[in-house]
């Protein structure tokens, strides 16, 4: 299984799946974690991809004390559809 990696130096998320990568761009602000944008390549759509990436965000913003202020409309969907992240929904 890939795991969600957290690349610093580009400000973004990311899941390498088939060889693609899938990634959340993100910023630091007051302890909160603004989710800009999720990207999944068209040939990983539909199978879960953006989903796991999000699910790796979730526990990495719980593990580091951060709030989640999604701005990306995927991200606050897949945040809304997930009762167990609410607590960490700013």
């Amino acid at each position: 299984m890939t795991s969600v990696t957290d690349n610093t130096a580009a400000g973004r998320f990311e899941l390498i799946e088939q060889g693609q990568t899938a990634y959340a761009d993100y910023r630091l602000s007051g302890g909160r974690m603004i989710i800009d944008y999720v990207f999944s390549p068209p040939a990983l759509r539909g199978a879960g991809t953006a989903g796991r990436l999000m699910q790796g965000v979730a526990e990495a913003a719980r593990s580091q004390n951060l709030k989640i202020t999604p701005l990306c409309g995927y991200a606050a969907a897949w945040l809304k559809r997930h009762p167990e992240t609410s607590d960490l929904v700013a």
